[in-house]
């Protein structure tokens, strides 16, 4: 029988966590082009410390989850995540970013894995995909309230989303603590542990299945090159806005204002995108996801460039609206493609070696377009950004003649 009650702190869990992160980041980075002052290299720069540490700090923040409680890692997390931002609008320096990189980096990889796994543990594993999936449209909805809240706040004081958010993301720990219950959790046996030895043996036996399959190797060499277009694009295109385009007038409203409309219809459109994706692509069938992913692709340099070369700010937004839509729907398309060329015994394995390609790709891809961007112009490091992806529209291709299930 469903917990009704660990389910309902979980779905509101996901809701307040979306919303008080939605109010952050929808201005996050127009607070640090504009507030702080930082160039297109320091926006890029500080994406990448972001990623290190929670590449670095993965494993042994994931001790906590596995041998004392997932609910206090999940804890220590949000007030981490909180505390990072609250740094960060308190101090507008580029010390400060820096800094709060390195404190809610570390807070994500206390939540990330710990969360899902100790709702799954409280609510049983027969229930835990619809939990999951209705805390992911719970989650969906806290982010438009917080794409909202983020617009009313930075109309006001661009600082206030940022700091009020987090200061709201760190109280979660308070309701956690009080109202969320941890009765069936086990300690992790040593031998199933996360470890930076169990990340060098994932790395071998990665090695060794992509040397005998090339989709493997398809697969790994495609996240690693999304991933350095995504740290680019990600980072550049607030700037990129702010310094090419004249943002048209809302009665008394602040221009950051628009950054809250372009991302809430944004969403809207990411969503049509996926649903017409999803009538279209079997995702049990090979060819026809990595041709969905192709198409995907396709259209996502098409736009990307497209947004680097537009004159005009409602081209460059509608522009942006697509290439942000492509983006997102990428992702499970390029996430079923894998799942289709593994074996069980190989699928943790190939996943984990795919986030550590994207981690790869983000950390080499971001300081080179942001270094592009500042040696020519942002619009170069966005176009340049578009067209990395085009050599991998080629082993998409190459996966559509050629398609082999590793471990056979």
């Amino acid at each position: 029988m469903v917990n009704y009650g660990i389910l309902g702190g979980y779905m509101g869990l996901r809701f307040f966590s979306a919303l008080f992160f939605a109010a952050i980041v929808t201005v996050n980075l127009v607070y640090q082009a504009t507030v702080v002052g930082l160039n297109p290299l320091q926006l890029v720069l500080a994406g990448t410390l972001l990623e290190l540490t929670s590449f670095l700090f993965e494993i042994p923040t994931g001790i906590v989850a596995d041998l004392y409680s997932r609910k206090l890692s999940v804890i220590i997390g949000v007030i981490l995540v909180g505390i990072g931002f609250m740094v960060e609008g308190l101090n507008p320096t580029f010390a400060a970013v820096l800094a709060a990189q390195i404190i809610w980096g570390i807070g994500y990889t206390f939540i990330s894995g710990a969360r899902e796994a100790w709702i799954a543990d409280e609510i049983g594993e027969k229930y835990a995909g619809q939990a999951f999936m209705k805390g992911q449209l719970a989650a969906q909805a806290g982010t438009f309230a917080g794409i909202a809240a983020s617009m009313f706040l930075a109309n006001i004081d661009i600082r206030i989303p940022i700091v009020i958010g987090g200061l709201f993301y760190a109280l979660q720990a308070v309701f956690i603590g009080l109202f969320m219950p941890e009765n069936n959790f086990i300690p992790t046996p040593a031998r199933k542990r996360e470890t930076f030895q169990s990340m060098k043996n994932i790395f071998v036996k990665g090695i060794v299945s992509v040397r005998k399959n090339n989709i493997l190797l398809a697969i790994i060499v495609t996240g690693a090159i999304f991933g350095m277009f995504s740290e680019g694009f990600d980072r550049l295109w607030t700037p990129y806005m702010l310094q090419d385009f004249a943002f048209p007038a809302i009665g008394n409203l602040k221009p950051v204002v628009w950054f809250g409309i372009i991302s809430m219809v944004a969403a809207v459109l990411t969503a049509i995108i996926t649903v017409g994706f999803n009538r279209k692509t079997n995702t049990a069938d090979h060819r026809s996801t990595v041709k969905a992913l192709l198409a995907a692709n396709i259209l996502l340099v098409v736009f990307v460039v497209g947004f680097g070369i537009a004159r005009g700010f409602a081209a460059a937004v509608m522009m942006y609206w697509f290439a942000a839509a492509f983006r997102e729907i990428r992702d499970p398309l390029y996430n079923s493609w894998a799942n289709q060329n593994v074996t069980s015994n190989l699928r943790a394995t190939v996943f984990s070696m795919c986030s550590q390609a994207n981690a790869f790709g983000q950390v080499i891809g971001g300081p080179i377009l942001g270094i592009v961007a500042v040696a020519f112009a942002v619009k170069t490091g966005i176009i340049a950004a578009g067209l990395i992806l085009v050599p991998a529209l080629f082993f998409y291709i190459y996966s559509i003649r050629n398609h082999k299930l590793a471990g056979n």
